[in-house]
């Protein structure tokens, strides 16, 4: 993402844009074809359902007839900040509405005058902009939830989301990532860029990140003087060189006041998200979220602050845990036998699978389905 002083994190943008779900990769390695599935296995999940998907069917891929669309893709800048994606899907929900109403009136030949709304279905990050579109709408940060997304939600299915953060997002903004051999490395300074890579950032109260060398003292993820210590991210000086790529027109003076100065922003921003998020609230009747998450692979539980390596493990999904899923307050706080949460859950159900597999597994399969079209509802 671009870097500028002086501007929100709004007013900074590029010429990409969002082009649908990644559902299937295609690599050669060696001469080798290789197909690698994302989220192949949860469209033909819906498709088994009934679910006519819009942007299969715009693209020629599945001939639907005279049927009209009843599945959608929110493709988003999974980069650019949360709240700023959860107006983005506000604006998309009320096209479709329009949409599906049309399409009911020209069917029926009577006005559609009930309210329509819509199931949401969300892997990892996408169910976090879920939750604060619920919560909030279009709303900056602050203040009591209103609730004003759950007019158009009325089931959300939530799918390996790290409600409470990932130890990974430190390690990765902190000294950039690696996800295989064949690919390149993904600079500190790349990631640091992105505001929506810190809102994965997991919350200081949970101990995620400790400085060893100290008696195991609990650092705050989201406190910037820690990443400026630490020189993480886009506060290490090694970074340099990706910052003149990045701001080929300045001085390293002016490169590295940028860089600390956008990394506050996304810090700061993050908070405010957290924040947003972490309240305690009940969804208004008619409104219910479900979570799938992992429960059988070792994950990151804690950071060591002085090597930014692993400290800690726990069970989850091998990249969010099992309490960051639930968003589980006994953790790094008093125990005790029954969950402590800020969200209602009204169904929760884990699976042996790691993170994107959670959507390849049968059990899922079957239980999503369930619940999209057979599952009494609230109303």
């Amino acid at each position: 993402m671009p870097l500028a002083q002086g501007t929100s994190l709004a007013e900074v943008s590029d010429s990409n844009r969002p082009d649908g779900a990644l559902d299937t990769l295609k690599l050669s390695v060696l001469g080798l074809p290789i197909r690698l599935n994302a989220y192949a296995n949860i469209l033909a999940t819906l498709g088994a359902g009934g679910y006519l998907d819009e942007q299969l069917g715009l693209a020629g891929a599945i001939d639907y007839g005279s049927d009209h669309f009843t599945c959608f893709q929110f493709a988003y800048d999974w980069r650019r900040d949360n709240i700023e994606n959860a107006r983005l899907l506000h604006a998309f929900i009320l096209e479709k509405k329009a949409f599906v109403k049309k399409k009911l009136e020209e069917r029926t030949g009577q006005p559609v005058t009930r309210n329509i709304k819509f199931d949401i279905v969300a892997h990892s990050m996408g169910g976090l902009i879920t939750r604060y579109y619920l919560r909030h709408g279009t709303a900056e940060p602050g203040g009591e939830p209103t609730w004003a997304g759950a007019e158009h939600i009325e089931r959300a299915i939530l799918v390996g989301t790290p409600n409470a953060g990932s130890a990974n997002a430190i390690q990765e903004l902190a000294h950039g990532v690696s996800f295989a051999a064949i690919l390149p490395k993904y600079d500190a300074a790349i990631l640091g860029t992105m505001p929506a890579i810190y809102q994965l950032l997991p919350r200081a109260r949970h101990g995620p990140l400790v400085q060893t060398n100290k008696g195991a003292v609990r650092l705050d993820p989201l406190d910037p003087k820690v990443w400026e210590a630490h020189e993480w991210g886009l506060a290490d000086p090694k970074q340099m060189p990706v910052l003149r790529r990045l701001m080929p027109s300045l001085t390293d003076e002016q490169r590295r006041t940028t860089a600390l100065d956008h990394q506050r922003k996304c810090l700061m921003r993050a908070r405010a998200f957290h924040e947003a998020l972490d309240t305690p609230a009940t969804p208004p009747p008619g409104t219910e979220l479900i979570l799938f998450a992992g429960d059988a692979v070792d994950t990151t539980a804690t950071i060591r602050a002085d090597t930014v390596g692993v400290w800690a493990s726990g069970m989850g999904d091998g990249t969010v845990l099992r309490s960051s899923a639930l968003m589980d307050e006994r953790v790094g706080n008093q125990w005790m036998p029954w969950l402590k949460s800020p969200i209602a859950w009204s169904q929760v159900v884990f699976l042996f699978r790691d993170h994107l597999g959670i959507t390849k597994d049968p059990h899922f399969s079957d239980n999503i389905l369930y619940l999209l079209l057979e599952a009494p509802r609230n109303r």
